[in-house]
């Protein structure tokens, strides 16, 4: 139990250290153009102090903290080049405490604010029998 305890820690260490990397390759010059726009998109998500599906939500909460950000996480990376990459985990280990991105906050919330619009709508034409 206890191995599988550190294994799951060190991903986790992982896991801050490449999206705090990817945050900083997005604003790198020498990134190519593809990998700053999944990059700077799986790190301000990441980043994000809301989720798209809120945690409370059974099962779909955790969906987007198990699977999706790691896999948006692993595009990304592989569309770094590695040389690259291996200097910005380097300084995302550096510099140690983790950006927050109130554009990835700004991207959930407009999507929340869309979604609940179109359901109004929706409800809206549906109780008025148009």
């Amino acid at each position: 139990m206890t191995r599988w305890l550190s294994t799951t820690k060190r991903w986790a260490r992982t896991i801050k250290r490449d999206v705090h990397a990817l945050w900083i390759a997005a604003r790198d010059p020498r990134t190519p153009v593809s990998a700053k726009i999944a990059a700077g998109a799986v790190a301000a998500y990441a980043l994000s102090p809301i989720d798209l599906i809120p945690d409370v939500i059974p099962v779909l909460g955790y969906l987007d903290d198990l699977v999706i950000v790691p896999l948006g996480i692993l595009l990304a990376v592989r569309l770094v080049p590695a040389d690259l990459m291996a200097e910005f985990r380097s300084a995302a280990e550096a510099k140690g405490s983790r950006p927050v991105s109130r554009g990835g906050l700004l991207f959930v919330v407009a999507i929340w604010l869309v979604a609940g619009a179109a359901a109004s709508w929706f409800a809206w034409r549906s109780l008025s029998g148009n």
